[in-house]
């Protein structure tokens, strides 16, 4: 009987490629690393041919290695698949669930619809991972993470994507502008005003240049912040003005500062998404988890 690479084997040469250190790859996989290179040692023999070339500073992945390595990732989702398989006709929602999640809406949906979850679905444990739009993306194609939850537009590729609720967009503004008088406000009212965005990479920052068109306002680049919990008191202060998603005010992230907020006439909105990797065996899971999350989103829009 031919001898065969074992999935932990190839789960070794996959780190060893993606961190190009044999500690940092040990420390992915949960071993030490004497242990991971053992591993590789052991699938050099059965293969008859060197993955990687050893020295005191480095290690090289020979060119077949990298080809076999990527091979081999399609091999390990393969068997993710199998166990997804598995626990998905076993009890709905049980079992390990990797979810990530952008920073615009993790910490504004997830503490409130979490522990609704867990009450519902002891048996899931759920690990949540937290980055921009296209690293999110990334590790879900590569396998990292099981789903994620994005805002859009934004270009998916060949991943599948459910649309759970519209979030719409709020003008934030200092209680003191002569905006603030306003009822309501459209693209046009905001011309000439300073807008003040996310850093580059997230996607709110595009949707919101989308919306506003950019037609006569112009971007404080200098003032670009990472999250909104920045822009709000630069809102406060009276640097600038703001788009902010309804997610974001229910969770109350204005409370107490002179922020107000006025609606936008132009029915402009986000599209909050769950998307997966169209090969997973546990779809009917994923959208029984985005019902919950909807559910558990206040009031939305459904699209």
């Amino acid at each position: 009987m031919k001898l065969l690479p074992s999935l932990k084997q190839l789960e070794y040469l996959v780190a060893l490629v993606d961190t190009g250190h044999f500690g940092k790859a040990s420390e992915a996989c949960n071993v030490t690393p004497s242990t991971l290179s053992a591993g590789i040692r052991d699938l050099e023999t059965i293969l008859g041919v060197p993955l990687a070339e050893r020295n005191k500073r480095r290690v090289l992945i020979t060119p077949l290695g990298e080809e076999i390595a990527l091979r081999a990732r399609s091999i390990l989702r393969e068997a993710d698949g199998i166990m997804d398989l598995a626990i998905s006709k076993r009890e709905p929602l049980s079992g390990d669930l990797r979810l990530g999640a952008i920073p615009t809406i993790s910490p504004f949906l997830l503490p409130r619809a979490l522990p609704a979850i867990r009450k519902r679905h002891p048996s899931l444990r759920l690990f949540l991972e937290e980055d921009l739009t296209l690293p999110l993306l990334e590790q879900l194609q590569d396998g990292a993470i099981d789903l994620a939850l994005i805002a859009m537009p934004f270009d998916t590729g060949d991943l599948a994507t459910h649309v759970l609720f519209e979030d719409e967009y709020f003008v934030a503004v200092n209680r003191h502008h002569p905006l603030a008088r306003k009822k309501r406000l459209t693209v046009k009212d905001m011309h000439e005003e300073p807008l003040l965005l996310l850093e580059e990479g997230h996607c709110l920052r595009a949707h919101a240049l989308e919306v506003c068109k950019l037609t006569g306002m112009h971007v404080r680049s200098k003032f670009e912040a990472s999250s909104f919990y920045t822009l709000v008191p630069m809102v406060d202060a009276g640097i600038g003005i703001t788009l902010l998603p309804r997610l974001a005010i229910d969770a109350r992230i204005t409370e107490g500062t002179g922020v107000k907020l006025i609606p936008l006439s132009d029915e402009s909105r986000r599209q909050i998404a769950l998307v997966w990797r169209p090969t997973s065996q546990r779809v009917h899971e994923f959208k029984l988890l985005g019902e919950l999350l909807r559910g558990e989103a206040g009031d939305p829009r459904t699209p």
